[in-house]
């Protein structure tokens, strides 16, 4: 059963729609507060309806307070009487999935209760059907590269006897720096490195290497690669990573 919070200062309010959304089959919790619907978050809650008008924290206040202090994507609903555009507009770059306007019929916040949480349990779904495809090409790539004779990607070959890679049978030229970095990204595709794993791994103890350097490598080592450069990803703020769902991409 689908927990929810209802978060307003109405009491009235609250005992309606926590009666209303009982009858249609959800687990339905309550707080009167953004400090106390702060303390029950740890319930672990499937869909959040917070007022924006309150008393204290703002409905606002307490979307943008979950989203830094637990990172996680829970969907939010605001109810609000305050329904200009800046206010909705607000609401939705914090990260609401829904934004409703008092006065509102009951039916109609059920019924985008459900539509929010059917359309929140395919995006999971799809979510967790591209982890498991990630899990599965990665275990696919380590068995193949379990001898560590030669990696292969498609037609992406690291022969590690000679260290050389090859595209479609063809050399492609790379430097001994270059090869290693790809070396270490492709042999744990999907695992972010930072700049300073790879320094650290791949230019060891030489003096006066700045970061900068590492992305100056990746960048040339994605030209020579072609159609797979792009699967040397940069996930933003944490470092580099192999993805070969990224091929062809750029």
């Amino acid at each position: 059963m689908k927990k929810i919070l209802v978060v307003d200062d109405e009491e009235d309010l609250c005992e309606i729609l926590q009666f209303n959304l009982k009858n249609s089959g959800y687990n339905v919790d309550v707080a009167y507060s953004s400090e106390e619907a702060f303390a029950k978050l740890k319930n672990n809650y499937d869909l959040l309806l917070l007022d924006v008008m309150m008393g204290g924290i703002s409905g606002f206040k307490l979307a943008e307070l979950i989203r830094q202090e637990y990172h996680n994507d829970v969907p939010i609903m605001f109810i609000t009487a305050r329904d200009n555009e800046s206010d909705k507009l607000k609401g939705f770059n914090l990260g609401a999935d829904d934004y409703i306007s008092k006065p509102f019929s009951i039916k109609e916040v059920i019924a985008r209760v459900n539509a929010v949480l059917i359309r929140t349990d395919n995006s999971l779904k799809k979510k967790a059907i591209e982890e498991i495809e990630k899990v599965e090409q990665k275990s696919e790539i380590n068995t193949k590269n379990s001898k560590k004779e030669n990696i292969t990607v498609n037609d992406l070959t690291i022969n590690m006897e000679n260290k050389s890679v090859s595209l479609s049978g063809v050399l492609i030229k790379l430097t001994k720096k270059e090869f290693e970095i790809l070396q270490m990204l492709i042999n744990e595709p999907y695992n972010v490195f930072s700049r300073t794993n790879i320094l650290d791994a791949v230019w060891k103890n030489e003096a006066y290497v700045l970061e900068r350097t590492v992305d100056v490598h990746i960048a040339r080592l994605r030209k020579k690669l072609l159609q797979y450069g792009s699967c040397i990803v940069n996930r933003s703020g944490y470092g580099y990573c192999f993805d070969i769902n990224e091929a062809g991409k750029d």
